[in-house]
């Protein structure tokens, strides 16, 4: 690791009230010192860590700003180093003019997530929490936000250092064995290795198998609005979102290609597409959207079927088959079937299409009447239940494969267990499922892999 002083903007750029400007290093209050004037004639290195300082930035004679400048003495700093925060007004020219100020006088800009690669480097963080440092940033509903702030304190790492440890004294016993080979004597007592096994067997599979609630919850649940064309998609798309987003007209065939919306609903975010109407058209535009909204069914992970409750009340067997068909060709994909325009129905017809489509929701896109059952349903369809009870939720693919290839390594160990394999090569299968952890939390690391990681950071964290 270099010792280079490190300096970025913080906040977003562009115009705003502030703007923070990071330094980072070990000359970062000593270079910042060099350029502070404080109006009570303070010296930055001679003030303790964690303090406030009220003063000016100045080039020479020229005061650039009225700042007020945070000191963080190392170790206690994000980094780990001496940091500087520079709160100043937030114009663009300011901005600008600190920050070349300070490259000109012994700083170099920050790469992309360099503060916080610095913070892993440094102890402060391990890599997984790292990653949940950019998971919290891109955060944009509740969801996501309480899984990054989880793995962010050290959730997810934890539980996988407690098991690596484990794992990591039993290997140790049985690499001791082989150095009493001649002896045939065994220090790692087998019963309990199976046990520990089993129970590790048990916590991969679990967080394993989150990754398929966590990696939707993290990017948002795709939702294909499907149906003829006119049953009221885009008025549906519409209420859902409360702005009119799609075009409402009574011409058929206005929806030529998809359009996507993203809300949270009780704090998950839901990606709404609404698609061009299913139907036989010469019309060649017409086509090709209908082309695609088979496309989004096979792309999202929930289906809602539309149709028009008044116009198909005397066909609702014809509803009835072409809800089946779809059932058939994604049996995997959850379907909800929605009756709209039930507005213009009496209670006769209304109990005539509870009788003849099962689990049918009743709604009326333009009062808005069943909107709110429909988004309980979608949330019910989501197994929000390990969130709610602040279980570990794997969602980095990352972590996803590091985690299945754990779950293979040890599959071999309990295997070589149970067939009585010689201590050598159940060695070597542990020290891979061994591996495998410690890529998670980063006991195990190569320059390739940082860069990889941390070149999706903004630059300034």
């Amino acid at each position: 690791m270099n010792n280079d002083t490190i300096v970025a903007l913080a906040t977003p750029s562009g115009a705003g009230a502030i703007s923070i400007i990071r330094l980072s290093g070990t000359e970062a209050i000593v270079i910042a010192d060099k350029q502070f004037k404080s109006v009570v004639g303070k010296k930055l290195s001679q003030q303790k860590t964690h303090t406030i300082h009220l003063g000016h930035i100045v080039d020479e004679e020229k005061t650039i700003d009225e700042v007020l400048v945070s000191v963080f003495k190392n170790p206690n700093s994000y980094t780990g180093e001496d940091v500087i925060e520079i709160s100043c007004h937030g114009s663009n020219y300011i901005q600008q003019e600190i920050i070349q100020l300070f490259l000109r006088k012994g700083c170099r800009m920050a790469t992309a997530g360099e503060f916080t690669l610095r913070a892993f480097l440094n102890g402060k963080l391990d890599l997984s929490q790292a990653e949940a440092v950019a998971d919290l940033i891109s955060s944009d509903n509740e969801a996501s936000h309480q899984i990054a702030m989880q793995q962010m304190r050290g959730g997810f790492s934890s539980e996988i250092a407690k098991l690596r440890a484990e794992l990591l004294n039993f290997a140790s016993l049985i690499e001791l064995e082989l150095d009493f080979a001649e002896e045939d004597v065994e220090f790692a007592d087998r019963t309990q290795f199976k046990e520990l096994i089993e129970r590790i067997t048990f916590v991969l599979k679990r967080l394993i198998d989150s990754f398929a609630v966590g990696n939707v919850i993290k990017n948002g649940i795709p939702v294909a609005i499907v149906g003829e064309p006119n049953v009221g998609k885009s008025t549906l798309l519409n209420a859902l979102l409360n702005e009119e987003r799609a075009i409402v007209s009574e011409i058929a065939g206005t929806t030529r290609d998809t359009i996507e919306d993203e809300i949270s609903i009780g704090g998950i975010g839901f990606r709404f597409i609404d698609t061009a109407g299913i139907r036989e058209t010469k019309d060649v535009v017409e086509s090709i959207g209908i082309k695609k909204t088979f496309e989004k069914i096979e792309q999202s992970q929930v289906t809602i079927y539309l149709f028009d409750a008044s116009k198909a009340i005397n066909t609702l067997e014809d509803v009835r088959i072409e809800i089946e068909k779809i059932r058939n060709k994604y049996p995997q994909k959850p379907l909800l079937v929605i009756a709209n325009k039930i507005d213009r129905l009496d209670d006769i017809q209304l109990a005539n299409i509870n009788t003849t489509i099962a689990d049918v929701l009743l709604l009326s896109a333009k009062t808005g009447f069943g909107v709110e059952q429909l988004t309980n349903s979608l949330l019910n369809l989501i197994n929000t239940g390990a969130l709610r009870n602040n279980e570990t939720i794997v969602t980095n693919t990352r972590h996803y494969d590091a985690l299945l290839k754990a779950f293979e390594e040890i599959q071999k160990v309990k295997y070589g267990l149970e067939t009585g394999l010689s201590g050598d090569l159940l060695a070597i299968d542990i020290r891979q499922a061994l591996y495998h952890f410690g890529e998670i939390t980063g006991e195990i690391t190569n320059d390739d892999l940082l860069g990889n990681i941390f070149a999706n950071f903004c630059i300034g964290k």
